[in-house]
């Protein structure tokens, strides 16, 4: 792998949108005198910035509001996004500046221009999550402190995915130390979210209860659904959409086949075709077939249900990667992007190959895809060779292949949900900074190349506060037939810790005897062993027996059933407030 080791540093970002949230610039990092910097402000400034761990930027950054005794946490709200908007673009051009230094070979353009386009998209995400909350009372804005959390963790993902594609150490080292204010605003702004409730209590903000919308945000369990998995309160429109493996019944907006049965012979124009304004969900059926071009889903087109003959017949698919040298923004598939929303595949891998949906959208989230497969046929020899890519917040996929030997499946931002699904893979092949949770799939390690060990995760948390993280529930693990008569003699994990506060969890599911009996893997040396999260629940199976697993200080044996809970769909990812929109069949807790 070329996911490189970096903790405590981020390019410039935005800090976003939060209650109260910490924004400016300050090159003073937090300290052993932090009592005393919080001393020398106003209670309420202290009040703010007590739960952060840069205490002195967070003071530094309030300075227009320390002396105004009733200033809210919606005033904070407000400096916050006008102090934003201008250090951002205010880094912007610092950025172009260091990387200027450097020369401009192919190479570090390209970073460059990625950078950019993380930062454009950040800016883009944040503002309009901000759109949805800025003339919210106090309530309801704290009712959305999961929403703020949510969009702040792929914040700090961005931020990662910038520095991760930056190769030459000098450059690096500047871009880190030049923008380091950036990174430490973000992450208090994380911090004051998610410690909203104290808050307000020091602003003496009495918040009843929170999500008291027991209509639209209600957790349900899964006693609520009925024999087919799906929901009680799905509508009967968009349970149709996935409710049958004949797609035929459904009338969708735009049909793609390559042979000319269709409307177009592509997805890229069958999403081109996206009417304005459109109210409910645009349907695309893509007949079989092999698709090998770039695609767009633009934060523009929300909503969007796109459907094939099966995923072994219906096939998007590439073979660029890191091995031929080109850089990720030149690989992706959907390597086009629309103006208004500028994006590149995460510089976290320098390669990205396939990945049909990296879906572009800051506000046009809730797309799902199903019976269609994803891969990329560069082969292990290909290295690093992505076959889906996933941004997108609220996205589902149901009954999909992606198929890949190293990073076949990226999962970036956000919350996402698979479901019958069927993920192979080599080294790393689950990967990202997502809040994901994947339910009734078979996973499936395939065979490396020589003196190589396969690693089905790689989680990218790099701050304790993000609500980001890898849950694989009632899945099987298995080997590919290649790999079976050599299982025992070629090392499999269930993952290692990409970053520094990784955190995965294996739950319900059936685990096949390729498992090392440690389980997990080092990343290299000691690093984050004892500041990741790795859990397993409830599994059975040959390889799910514990008693010789890894002895670090961040895995543990989950014999709690609330302990677990956490981490299954309704709280993970609040997926009783959007599954039910996508028609899809879950479970919000346990399978039993």
């Amino acid at each position: 792998m070329n996911k490189a080791i970096v903790s405590g540093v981020s390019i410039i970002l935005v800090v976003g949108v939060c209650i109260g949230v910490i924004v400016g610039v300050s090159r003073k990092n937090s300290s052993d005198n932090d009592d005393a910097v919080l001393s020398t402000t106003s209670k309420a400034v202290s009040a703010i910035c007590s739960p952060t761990d840069f205490k002195q930027a967070c003071v530094d950054s309030l300075g227009s509001l320390a002396n105004n005794g009733s200033a809210t946490p919606k005033d904070f709200l407000e400096v916050a996004i006008k102090a934003t908007v201008e250090k951002v673009q205010a880094a912007m051009n610092n950025s172009q500046s260091i990387f200027g230094k450097f020369g401009s070979n192919d190479t570090q353009k390209m970073a460059m221009d990625d950078c950019k386009d993380l930062l454009q998209f950040a800016v883009d995400e944040l503002q309009a999550s901000f759109s949805t909350v800025g003339d919210s009372d106090m309530h309801t804005l704290s009712d959305r402190e999961a929403e703020l959390k949510n969009w702040l963790s792929a914040v700090i993902s961005y931020q990662e995915s910038c520095l991760d594609g930056i190769t030459q150490p000098e450059l690096k080292t500047d871009m880190s130390n030049g923008l380091l204010n950036a990174s430490q605003l973000t992450s208090n702004a994380l911090a004051i979210v998610s410690a909203i409730a104290g808050i307000f209590n020091a602003f003496n903000i009495h918040i009843p209860s929170l999500n008291t919308n027991a209509t639209s945000r209600r957790l349900l369990d899964a006693s609520e659904t009925d024999d087919g998995g799906y929901p009680a309160w799905i509508s009967a429109a968009d349970r149709r959409l996935l409710a049958s493996n004949n797609n035929g019944n459904l009338k969708p907006n735009a049909v793609v086949a390559k042979d000319g049965s269709g409307q177009y012979k592509t997805i890229g124009a069958a999403l081109a075709a996206y009417p304005k304004n459109l109210k409910g969900r645009y349907v695309i059926y893509v007949k079989a077939g092999v698709y090998n071009e770039y695609i767009t889903v633009t934060k523009d087109q929300v909503n969007v249900f796109m459907y094939g003959d099966g995923p072994r017949r219906t096939l998007v698919t590439g073979k660029k990667c890191n091995r031929d040298g080109i850089t990720t923004m030149n690989t992706a598939s959907f390597g086009e992007f629309d103006s208004s929303i500028s994006f590149h595949a995460s510089p976290k891998l320098p390669i990205l190959i396939l990945s049909l949906l990296y879906l572009a959208a800051a506000v046009g989230s809730g797309f799902i895809a199903k019976s269609m497969g994803f891969q990329n046929t560069a082969g292990p020899e290909g290295h690093q060779a992505v076959a889906l890519r996933v941004q997108s917040d609220q996205s589902a996929f149901y009954n999909c292949r992606m198929d890949g030997y190293q990073d076949t499946l990226y999962t970036q931002t956000h919350r996402q949900f698979y479901r019958n699904c069927v993920i192979s893979g080599t080294v790393d092949f689950i990967f990202g900074d997502a809040a994901v949770v994947i339910q009734n799939s078979l996973i499936i390690c395939r065979k490396p190349m020589d003196n190589q060990q396969n690693t089905i995760t790689a989680h990218g948390r790099t701050n304790k506060r993000e609500t980001t993280g890898l849950i694989i529930q009632n899945c099987r693990i298995v080997p590919e037939q290649l790999l079976f008569p050599v299982r025992f003699k070629i090392p499999s994990y269930l993952g290692r810790p990409w970053k520094e506060y990784s955190r995965t969890v294996i739950m319900e599911s059936t685990i096949g005897d390729l498992i090392q009996p440690a389980g997990w893997l080092e990343w290299q040396g000691n690093f984050a062993l004892n500041t990741l999260y790795y859990a397993e629940y409830a599994n059975q199976g040959p390889g799910a027996v514990t008693n010789r697993r890894v002895r670090w200080r961040g895995f543990k044996v989950i014999s709690n059933r609330n302990e677990a809970a956490q981490f299954t769909v309704g709280p993970f990812i609040q997926g009783g407030q959007w599954l039910q929109n996508t028609g899809a069949p879950y479970f919000l807790s346990f399978r039993k």
